[in-house]
């Protein structure tokens, strides 16, 4: 009896730290966005290429011109004036492909006021999605 209660918790005990260690994590996605009318068609973009995705990403969106906005901006020290910025696991800037950075701040290249615009595309977002989901 109490080898089959050692055995049985030790077939648990394993099973429990391999459901653990090769369990996949979602990869988070932070937005800080302007909830303004120029904004919104790249917004609605996002949106949709997240929902490809599914449970592979944690999606948090934060409104510039809200409390919980004013808050989040504060925890990552965003003083300046930017319609929108997209953190993936931390990190507003990603290496794609090992080769190019590119930081995910302002409007997407050639959408916006040209002063708002950064310098990537939804494209260059998809390929960090896929990058930072791969495997999971």
């Amino acid at each position: 009896m109490k080898r089959t209660v050692v055995i049985s918790s030790l077939v648990f005990l394993m099973l429990g730290l391999y459901l653990n260690v090769y369990a996949a994590k979602e990869t988070k996605i932070e937005v800080l966005y302007m909830n303004h009318g120029p904004l919104m068609d790249t917004v609605n973009k996002m949106k949709s290429l997240f929902s490809r995705y599914g449970n592979k990403l944690a999606v948090s969106w934060y409104d510039f011109d809200t409390k919980e906005g004013e808050e989040f901006m504060a925890r990552k020290q965003i003083k300046q004036h930017v319609p929108l910025i997209v953190w993936i696991d931390g990190s507003s800037v990603v290496v794609i492909g090992g080769v190019r950075k590119v930081q995910f701040a302002g409007f997407p290249t050639g959408s916006g006021p040209a002063s708002f615009q950064g310098k990537w595309t939804m494209e260059d977002l998809k390929a960090a999605l896929d990058q930072a989901t791969s495997g999971k």
